[in-house]
């Protein structure tokens, strides 16, 4: 059966505010079945907090990649590719859209034609073998606060909304909005729905999920790491930034948002895909020297102008 959310081949031109909302509406719907819990003893309050960086250290798709190349379903140079791009990302401190749009349409490539319950069935595997340690701790903790105070979690995130699914059930959290992928017949098409949820999709999901539950937003957190999430922080009563990045720490110091930072030392905070993440000796030894040098790299051109002939 077609999803109802398919997006027409003549659409593809349609801008970007229609396509995040059309993302975020697709995202809350499909967090349905995930929150047909008992009402809770708090049921207009809520929290919501982004995955990568926030509650994992890393890039979750990054994992999950790395899990399928162990199992040979994509390659080592898939792999690697795809942490170089993260770490252009991360060094440079903005989002370069040609490289996400590559990513994620490897990422539809790989999937189309498979089943949902396989990619799922990997999914669980490779949370337990590679995700579950970087959890962090801190977050985890703040998450958990919430639940005790009867409020209902979700994770909002542009992982796949399969994935972050898993990574949700895991922490014992209500559910998660993420990504859509359009699938019929139980397969993957290797389309979207709408766009990545990302940036202003995000906050549309939020809103639409609020809307649905009878949150009020103005009791409900959000908690992330980016500034690419401004919209979702902007969007509920109390923003928290979590490990931010420069640009979301400036932000909180003027908007007053609290900063919870569960990084020590000078830390690997800038780059998406930590050091031991395994995409080898060469690249883990490059991130970590990054890492520690990264206002010099910055301002490196010539280095950032070769990071981005990686992708």
């Amino acid at each position: 059966m077609p999803s109802p959310f398919r997006v027409p081949r003549r659409g593809r031109s349609e801008n970007a505010s229609v396509r995040a909302v059309l993302a975020g509406a697709a995202s809350a719907a499909a967090a349905e079945v995930e929150s047909e819990l008992s009402v809770p003893p708090d049921p207009t309050a809520a929290a919501f907090f982004d995955v990568d960086n926030t509650m994992i250290r890393g890039a979750s798709i990054y994992f999950f990649g790395k899990g399928m190349a162990g199992r040979g379903l994509i390659t080592t140079k898939d792999l690697i590719r795809f942490g170089w791009q993260q770490l252009a990302f991360r060094v440079q401190g903005t989002e370069n859209l040609e490289a996400v749009a590559e990513a994620r349409d490897k990422a539809l490539g790989l999937v189309a034609g498979k089943s949902v319950a396989e990619i799922v069935a990997y999914g669980e595997e490779i949370y337990d073998e590679l995700m579950e340690r970087r959890i962090w701790s801190g977050t985890r903790a703040l998450a958990q606060q919430h639940l005790d105070a009867g409020q209902r979690v979700w994770l909002v995130t542009a992982t796949p909304v399969e994935l972050a699914r898993i990574i949700a059930a895991r922490l014992g959290l209500t559910g998660a909005l993420g990504t859509i992928s359009e699938v019929e017949d139980g397969l993957y098409t290797g389309r979207l729905v709408g766009e990545p949820l990302h940036g202003p999709a995000k906050a549309e999901a939020v809103r639409a999920l609020a809307e649905r539950e009878g949150l009020d937003l103005s009791r409900c957190t959000a908690y992330s790491d980016s500034s690419n999430d401004v919209p979702m922080l902007s969007s509920v009563g109390h923003a928290v930034a979590v490990n931010p990045d420069s640009k979301l720490r400036a932000e909180a110091r003027a908007r007053g948002w609290a900063v919870r930072d569960f990084r020590t030392g000078r830390k690997a905070a800038k780059v998406g895909v930590p050091a031991t993440a395994g995409t080898g000796l060469v690249v883990g030894g490059v991130m970590a020297g990054l890492a520690l040098h990264r206002r010099r790299v910055a301002r490196n051109r010539p280095l950032a102008k070769a990071l981005r002939t990686l992708r």
